[in-house]
């Protein structure tokens, strides 16, 4: 995916008027680390990436919609669905995570996503939440789903379903790829 994360979040922060200091201020992170981000010079974990988000009211669908009028479409192709995924480096927190959403960002009450996560991806180190319920059902592979202080390892055919202000996170434990249908309502992911 071509996406420049940094000039992206430049632009939506001034959008909304704030500086690199307010946004670190609402957001709970460091004004160097939007800095760093804005530069492309450091590349946030899907956690950190939806603290900043979260700071100007912004989904991470939204951030990553590429602003094409799909209103009207009700069916998909595996290649027309939208890669939402934070950019992550080899070697980081996200690195291996891709994340298809199916529609536009903010045009339906649900949000569906198409995951996968190589062996040994996670979401990150530190658990995020959102303002929302979530679903989803593992096609292949294997995942382990931290929701608040609990760990499951889940399987093909297991799902999960539970309230994302809890604090969460997803890992894969290899050695296979896993991948996962979800669901988010609303969709604030």
């Amino acid at each position: 995916m071509d996406f420049d994360t940094g000039t992206r979040l430049r632009e939506a922060r001034e959008r909304r008027g704030l500086s690199q200091r307010q946004l670190a201020g609402v957001a709970g992170v460091t004004s160097s680390m939007i800095s760093l981000i804005e530069q492309n010079r450091s590349s946030p974990s899907v956690a950190t990436l939806k603290k900043i988000l979260g700071g100007m009211d912004v989904s991470l669908g939204e951030f990553f919609a590429d602003g094409g009028d799909l209103a009207a479409k009700w069916h998909y192709r595996h290649s027309e669905l939208r890669e939402i995924t934070p950019e992550a480096k080899s070697g980081e927190a996200g690195a291996g995570v891709m994340f298809r959403q199916l529609g536009r960002p903010g045009a339906s009450a649900i949000q569906m996503l198409y995951e996968t996560y190589t062996p040994g991806a996670d979401t990150g180190p530190e658990l995020y939440s959102h303002d929302a319920e979530e679903a989803g059902i593992v096609i292949q592979g294997q995942i382990e789903v931290t929701v608040g202080e609990e760990t499951r390892r889940l399987g093909p055919g297991d799902g999960y379903l539970f309230n994302s202000r809890t604090p969460h996170r997803f890992r894969n434990p290899g050695p296979d790829e896993c991948v996962i249908v979800s669901a988010c309502t609303p969709p604030t992911f």
